[in-house]
């Protein structure tokens, strides 16, 4: 993968600990999927929260890392309500050191919303046609299908280094002949409310990974497109989908 000149000063240490590890990352992650180059993001959105995910081992790697970030970041949710946590059954300790991993991301910059639809608590993450860097798989079929931006769905390592870096590799659906549909639903009936949810879950089995394009008799508005993406993205793994007749 071709790096500018500035990314080679980064990659080579010159930058910091941090940025110098956050470049690994995406250079390893560009040379895994044949990426050209590393492309500008809007926005990252970032998994890896909860500490039964990341463990004791997370935590110290996460604070070992300075610097801020680049672009608009946000966290995804973490693994307790952070205001009832005991009323959950949840020990003290799981808390004190999810907070931890939560102070450590607040730390570089990250916004601590710890939210799985970003979109919905700040309304300039992302724009038709931008790059991100997301995580959650429903805010990456969001993303791709609703807004019209793009992004693969991030592991949060990765996110984490296109935060820091506020660039991410050019491969997978930023790129316009892999966005292009691949399967062809035809929906008889007109649906509405949960409906969306049902269909999302029935379609996202039989169409795995691919790009579907759905043909339906009535239009869906943006919260039933998000309940049909989400459930793609659970029953399958459908990061971009598209309704014919709606941008």
């Amino acid at each position: 993968m071709y790096l500018t000149p500035s990314e080679e000063l980064i990659l080579n240490g010159e930058c910091g600990y941090t940025m110098q590890k956050a470049m690994e990352i995406l250079v390893a992650l560009g040379d895994i999927y044949n990426a050209d180059r590393l492309i500008p993001i809007r926005s990252a959105q970032i998994a890896g929260v909860s500490y039964k995910t990341i463990g004791d081992a997370g935590l110290e790697w996460l604070s070992d890392l300075n610097g801020t970030v680049s672009v608009s970041s946000i966290l995804n949710p973490a693994g307790i309500d952070r205001v009832q946590w005991r009323e959950f059954g949840i020990s003290e300790e799981f808390a004190v050191k999810q907070e931890q991993i939560i102070s450590a991301y607040e730390k570089l910059g990250i916004r601590t919303w710890c939210t799985c639809t970003p979109y919905d608590v700040q309304d300039d993450l992302a724009r038709s046609g931008d790059h991100l860097a997301w995580s959650e798989s429903s805010a990456v079929s969001y993303a791709n299908s609703v807004i019209g931006a793009r992004t693969n769905r991030e592991g949060g390592p990765s996110a984490l280094a296109a935060a820091l870096l506020g660039r991410t590799p050019n491969y997978g659906y930023h790129i316009d002949e892999n966005r292009l549909p691949s399967i062809a639903i035809n929906v008889e009936g007109e649906l509405c409310g949960t409906d969306y949810g049902a269909l999302g879950y029935i379609a996202g089995g039989i169409v795995g990974s691919r790009i579907p394009i759905f043909s339906l008799e009535s239009i869906p508005s943006n919260d039933e497109r998000k309940a049909l993406g989400a459930a793609m993205a659970a029953s399958g793994a459908v990061a971009l989908y598209y309704i014919e007749g709606v941008p």
